[in-house]
């Protein structure tokens, strides 16, 4: 089902009751613009999953409409998802000079650079794509080179943030265009999308400024090694950690692919200034004073691969946490990840190590790239929007966000709290939730994409809380009887010393069923491992309570 020839439609195919797997479309006439593809990483549930993209069914369906992809900042949950989908859809995608660096290493991974056609934009571009016209205003965020964009349509303007904050001190001296912002709310706004990660946080974002105080202070403190745990891709962050080391007299060392390459990146592109000499391989790290060496690197979201887990377990080859060194944890963990950090902490503290930890106010090493309460009224203000999608949030973010509209100024009723899926219609100034497109997750594994079947995670979740038991079954193809007495296993069920006695009377159900059948003449293949698994799977939890998966294989002879 495509739009209506004179309607404008706004859609979400991730980001919406969620964090993560940003994916947003304009749609007018015969063409449609996508705003980032982003992913997001599986919680304990999803085994074996290693991201979650977004069901692209209704692009690839209407591919023929789809013109371009614009990012508005490289953040995975706005970037991870391209490669997957540039395999499916090939089309051109717009970035600002940083962004299209990060975009350009999964590209490189995924072997598609060469076939992409990448456009570099920045906050003075103007792109057409058919009766549509796009334009750009800098926002501030925790990553450089943010944008927010502007949608001229013959419907109305529409207005799409980005992830922001206001900061009028940022650390990188960029700051947000909002002289541009209040000259497009003048030209008048007829739908705002803005995010809504921070929306039930009183006051404004603290600035990015704070912290370069604070870690320059964890610094000059510091008696031994100084190791700094932080999101690659806060390029200001990183530049912070780069001063203070700076000032000690300290020199540099990179740990974690990711951080590895996004500083190489920001280097390359003039977005992070390094002092020639500082950087020094890990294998060096030793060769050197302790008071002369800082350590970036990645794991502050408590990756049990990253770098930090492993210095934290002793497990990272030629590089030690020893008492009295200094680990700063300079980000706030995302919601879910609270616990495998704590982890973390407590490791590193055993191995005696002087940890900061913690957000805001507590350590002053982290503040927020995400808008609060007041920076969010204020964006509201400048844009004086019509009608207002609060976007990028789960549904209490989004419910608050709706609140903070009303209190300045968007009409009761001019708010619409949607679903991934559900369709806005704009049509003669007037907008309606009319309908919905096909929306979902789609899982990766390692190379297999999208073929990972809610199932398939059903069975491993069982076999991980139950285990397996199995029973091979020997019969005769002539007279379908048994040849030899059944035999049982299980992986994962239970090591129960009265587990024989259990495998001896499921083999003896097991002999009956067989018969059973037999005598009814109801002895077909699908019919006895249908009927064996079914009241086996009865007997077992009868006497275990315990839900195991029941895997019967019969052998012909």
């Amino acid at each position: 089902m495509s739009t209506k020839e004179n309607a404008l439609s706004i859609f979400a195919l991730g980001g919406l009751n969620e964090i993560g797997k940003n994916m947003y479309a304009i749609e007018y006439s015969n063409d449609i613009v996508i705003i980032d593809c982003g992913n997001k990483f599986p919680d304990e549930s999803l085994l074996g999953i290693d991201l979650i993209i977004p069901d692209i069914t209704y692009l690839v369906e209407n591919k023929d409409k789809v013109k371009a992809l614009i990012v508005t900042h490289g953040h995975e949950d706005h970037i991870g998802g391209i490669p997957f989908f540039l395999k499916k859809l090939n089309i051109p995608v717009y970035a600002t000079r940083f962004t299209l660096g990060l975009i350009e290493i999964k590209l490189k991974e995924h072997k598609l650079l060469r076939e992409s056609k990448l456009v570099e934009i920045n906050s003075n571009s103007i792109l057409k794509f058919g009766e549509m016209s796009v334009s750009f205003f800098k926002v501030i965020h925790s990553i450089p080179d943010c944008l927010g964009m502007v949608f001229r349509t013959p419907a109305g303007n529409i207005v799409h943030t980005g992830d922001f904050k206001f900061d009028l001190t940022p650390a990188n001296k960029e700051h947000a265009d909002i002289h541009k912002m209040a000259e497009i709310g003048q030209e008048g706004v007829l739908l705002l999308l803005s995010e809504s990660t921070n929306a039930e946080r009183p006051g404004l974002s603290p600035s990015e400024q704070m912290v370069g105080d604070h870690v320059e202070a964890a610094f000059m403190k510091a008696k031994r090694k100084v190791i700094v745990s932080t999101f690659a891709s806060n390029i200001s962050r990183v530049q912070q950690v780069v001063l203070a080391a700076h000032k000690t007299n300290r020199k540099l060392a990179l740990l974690g692919r990711s951080m590895v390459n996004v500083v190489e990146v920001a280097m390359d592109r003039g977005y992070l200034t390094v002092p020639d000499g500082m950087l020094i391989a890990p294998q060096e790290i030793n060769e050197m004073p302790p008071e002369k060496v800082a350590i970036l690197c990645t794991g502050s979201q408590g990756e049990p691969l990253a770098a930090l887990a492993r210095l934290s377990t002793g497990n990272f080859r030629g590089v030690d946490i020893l008492p009295e060194d200094t680990v700063i944890l300079a980000a706030g963990p995302i919601p879910g990840n609270e616990r495998n950090v704590t982890s973390i902490v407590d490791n590193l503290f055993a191995l005696g190590a002087k940890v900061i930890y913690g957000t805001g106010s507590t350590s002053g090493m982290h503040v927020s790239g995400h808008g609060y309460q007041e920076d969010l009224k204020l964006m509201l203000t400048l844009m004086k929007p019509t009608y207002f999608i609060p976007i990028h949030g789960e549904f209490r973010m989004l419910h608050h966000h709706r609140l903070l509209a009303e209190s300045v100024g968007v009409e009761k009723g001019n708010t619409f709290i949607i679903n991934n899926g559900d369709v806005v219609e704009i049509e003669n100034g007037i907008a309606r939730q009319t309908r919905t497109v096909p929306v979902g997750n789609t899982y990766v594994e390692g190379g297999d994409v999208g073929n990972i079947g809610d199932y398939v995670l059903r069975d491993r979740k069982q076999l991980s809380e139950d285990g397996m038991f199995m029973i091979i079954v020997t019969i005769s193809k002539a007279d379908r009887k048994l040849m030899t007495e059944p035999e049982t296993f299980s992986r994962g069920f239970t090591d129960h010393r009265d587990f024989s006695e259990l495998r001896k009377n499921v083999n003896e159900l097991t002999v009956n069923i067989v018969d059973e059948l037999q005598e009814a003449n109801r002895n077909s293949r699908n019919v006895m491992k249908k009927q064996i698994k079914k009241s086996i799977r009865e007997y077992v939890y009868s006497q275990t309570k315990k839900n195991p998966m029941i895997v019967p294989i019969l052998i012909e002879i």
